[in-house]
């Protein structure tokens, strides 16, 4: 009697997992740098629930939810379907406000406060600081890079418009 032939292993059935990030996103640098954003800014959020610093608490509660939304868009690729905002002006501009914030806040929370959630959380705003920096320059360059081939693809079509009109101005 013949042995049935094994079959593929099956798919994992779509529960959880399909809330996963994939693991390319995971792996690249917007992935990383996003991940890191959400980290630190809950942690700084529950250091300062649990210090005197409350009134600083609404900042890294806010950055956490647009870093875990922009997380999540750019990993299901929400980019890519709503092309009416553009998404990398829009994180440059996120992670430049937070960065702000978070170095005010920082510089607040170590030199008025004198308890350990408070020093804490000054110290992990100020590491935040410099992973939103990292991110707002990343994304500055690719800004740029976007605009001057917008601007040399435009400057091109005016050119080759000009020289195929029939115009008698010169």
């Amino acid at each position: 009697m013949e042995e049935p032939e094994p079959a593929e292993p099956a798919a994992p059935p779509p529960g959880l997992r399909s809330l996963l990030p994939p693991r390319e996103f995971l792996c690249s640098r917007k992935g990383q740098l996003l991940l890191a954003e959400s980290v630190l800014s809950f942690i700084i959020f529950i250091c300062y629930i649990a210090s005197l610093a409350a009134s600083f608490m609404m900042a890294p509660l806010l950055e956490f939810l647009l870093a875990l939304f922009l997380f999540f868009a750019y990993a299901s690729k929400l980019n890519e379907k709503f092309k009416g905002l553009y998404w990398p002006l829009t994180d440059f501009l996120r992670c430049v406000t937070a960065a702000i914030i978070y170095f005010a806040i920082s510089i607040a929370a170590v030199s008025k406060y004198n308890d350990g959630a408070s020093k804490a959380g000054g110290v992990f705003g100020f590491i935040a600081t410099i992973v939103y920096a990292i991110d707002f320059y990343i994304t500055f360059n690719d800004l740029v890079t976007f605009l001057k081939q917008g601007s040399s693809d435009s400057s091109e079509g005016r050119k080759s418009e000009d020289e195929n009109s029939d115009s008698d101005s010169d």
